[in-house]
């Protein structure tokens, strides 16, 4: 598929869409840094810490802005490829924003409405999952609770493809789950440690209890 300029300024057009920062746009009057505050990470659930009707503000413009940009420049008929591949521009542009100086979210809310746009009903299934496993979380206050209900939906959204839709799918699916899985490595560390503290303090729970007896 050769890359003409209409497909290179369509493609630039997603990631300036994508690079859009709604969570700084959000925190405007708070005297809140959210690139400073909590996770330092501009999304939704570092918005959440801080103000909840803000966090809805942040999530409908991370959403809004990747079926935006499916919808602004993915033609019926375009190749497969080139609706993954404005789609990704998009996910990617939120995650290295130039506004931000190249910094920026995970991408999860970015990516959900890109495949909200171009898999709705398995989209839909997914985000489905995602507000359940994360209101879930949130109540039995799992560590990561959002990683962990982003990286289901979408490894959910990845077998749906392989199962429905075909393997080209699947691929493109299984790519940006990777992207997703590398973008949350940080949150990943904060789990395994909390897991390898909770298991180093059952036998000292263990230990004490005998000693009460």
């Amino acid at each position: 598929m050769p890359l003409d300029w209409s497909i290179l300024f369509r493609t630039f057009l997603c990631f300036a869409i994508g690079s859009i920062p709604f969570a700084i746009i959000a925190m405007k009057g708070t005297g809140i840094d959210i690139l400073q505050a909590g996770s330092r990470n501009p999304g939704f659930n570092n918005v959440l810490r801080f103000s909840k009707w803000r966090a809805v503000l942040t999530l409908i413009g991370d959403f809004g802005k990747g079926m935006a940009a499916i919808w602004l420049v993915h033609r019926p008929g375009d190749p497969l490829a080139l609706a993954w591949l404005y789609g990704a521009a998009a996910i990617v542009g939120h995650c290295y924003s130039p506004f931000l100086k190249f910094r920026g979210g995970k991408g999860i809310a970015t990516s959900g409405g890109v495949m909200l746009m171009l898999y709705p009903p398995w989209a839909s299934i997914c985000l489905a999952f995602y507000t359940a496993a994360r209101v879930t979380g949130g109540k039995m206050k799992i560590v990561e609770a959002g990683m962990l209900a982003s990286m289901g939906a979408w490894m959910l959204f990845t077998v749906l493809m392989a199962v429905f839709a075909g393997m080209q799918e699947a691929v493109y699916a299984a790519a940006l789950t990777a992207f997703a899985g590398w973008r949350h490595r940080s949150n990943f560390r904060i789990l395994l440690e909390a897991r390898r503290n909770a298991a180093l303090r059952e036998p000292e729970q263990s230990t004490a209890g005998a000693g009460s007896r």
